[in-house]
């Protein structure tokens, strides 16, 4: 079974994925299954409160699902609490919206944790008040009291991720050594350690064998994070890496980059010091990055459609407004460190310049931008 427990990935690092090269892409461990946590009451008034604690705004796909949730649960007949953390590195501001959705008087409370290591009081107070506790998009480590889980598969994301690195630089130089860099996201994003862990399941194989180096030998979980998945972070990261390890005429062959947004700053930097646009992964189907797609510069994103992962939520809220248990389809994989937690997962679809128009072309923003 595989365990996503990374506790802000970075504390966990050295057993996800030293690369010294003998770690692994997913962090194998028997999962315990405690924290016998008191049911909650089945059923609730069909005009209940539910409360909806987001992260900070930092990429389209957060706007977009506050948004969504406001609307989804008016419409479904529920009274909404739409909360956004701060733009502070702390997670304070997160704990004190959950809490307050607890005494509020919520039945179930979605979180898309700021960091999923620092919410399991809030967790307990939601559990002991009654209220059923959804972690949204990141999964909630180090808790007993977490009752589902609901995300695109973070660890499939990782994998195709990875392949589009090698198949892109295939497509532009046939055969190897080819040069990379590797990018993840925030360590206080548990779900960054699961993409980072999936990327490496597919290249760890080529970088062993030679066919992939990476030019900094920069390899290490926690070499590789950008703190808060800011843009200018990563875009620091890259400078440096290029002053130090690609000089004068030397080139780089591919970034693995996390998101579209530090994709786009990967890019921008490797254009700032003169050098050819390597071939650059990303995630999240931003808009600006879908252009880059287009024009050929951006190879690929991810395409993890918002409005189906926020109607399946509120289609659980639903369920359990109800009386009865949501559907979720994986009981065994997703081990917070204390209990495995029952998931139900998303497909996420990888898109290149040669599938975007056919993977967009349900999406009223998207689709225009593929014609």
């Amino acid at each position: 079974m595989r365990s996503f427990l990374t506790k802000g990935f970075a504390a966990g690092a050295a057993a996800v994925l030293a690369l010294s090269i003998g770690a692994c892409g997913s962090n194998e461990r028997d999962g315990e299954t405690g924290g016998d946590a008191a049911a909650p009451a089945k059923g609730f008034a069909a005009d209940s409160l539910i409360g909806v604690a987001l992260p900070s705004k930092t990429s389209e796909n957060w706007v977009l699902a506050g948004d969504l949730f406001t609307n989804g649960l008016k419409e479904a007949g529920f009274q909404g609490d739409v909360q956004y953390a701060g733009a502070s590195t702390t997670v304070a501001d997160q704990q004190a919206q959950i809490t307050a959705m607890v005494t509020k008087g919520a039945k179930v409370i979605v979180i898309g944790a700021t960091d999923a290591a620092q919410l399991s009081t809030q967790v307990k107070q939601a559990k002991e008040s009654g209220a059923v506790v959804i972690a949204y998009d990141r999964l909630i480590t180090n808790t007993p009291d977490l009752d589902y889980y609901i995300a695109f598969d973070n660890f499939k994301v990782g994998q195709l991720q990875g392949q589009a690195l090698l198949d892109g630089m295939k497509a532009k130089k046939a055969t190897g050594p080819w040069t990379i860099e590797l990018f993840s996201g925030s360590p206080d994003d548990n779900n960054a350690g699961v993409f980072f862990n999936g990327a490496m399941d597919v290249l760890k194989p080529a970088i062993e064998k030679g066919d992939v180096i990476v030019g900094s030998k920069q390899t290490d979980v926690k070499q590789t994070a950008t703190q808060g998945w800011k843009a200018e972070n990563a875009q620091s990261r890259m400078d440096s890496l290029l002053n130090s390890t690609y000089t004068g005429d030397k080139t780089i062959d591919g970034v693995l980059s996390p998101n579209d947004t530090l994709a786009r700053a990967i890019i921008t930097s490797v254009k700032g010091a003169g050098k050819p646009v390597p071939v650059v992964t990303g995630q999240d189907s931003e808009v600006e990055s879908v252009k880059s797609i287009v024009a050929g510069e951006q190879y690929s994103t991810i395409n993890k459609d918002t409005r189906k992962l926020v109607a399946e939520t509120i289609t659980m809220v639903k369920a359990l407004q109800a009386g009865n248990d949501p559907q979720v389809n994986d009981t065994k994989s997703y081990n917070n460190g204390v209990k495995v937690v029952p998931a139900y997962l998303l497909e996420p679809v990888i898109v290149t310049k040669a599938n975007a128009a056919e993977a967009y072309a349900n999406d009223p923003k998207l689709a225009p931008l593929t014609k």
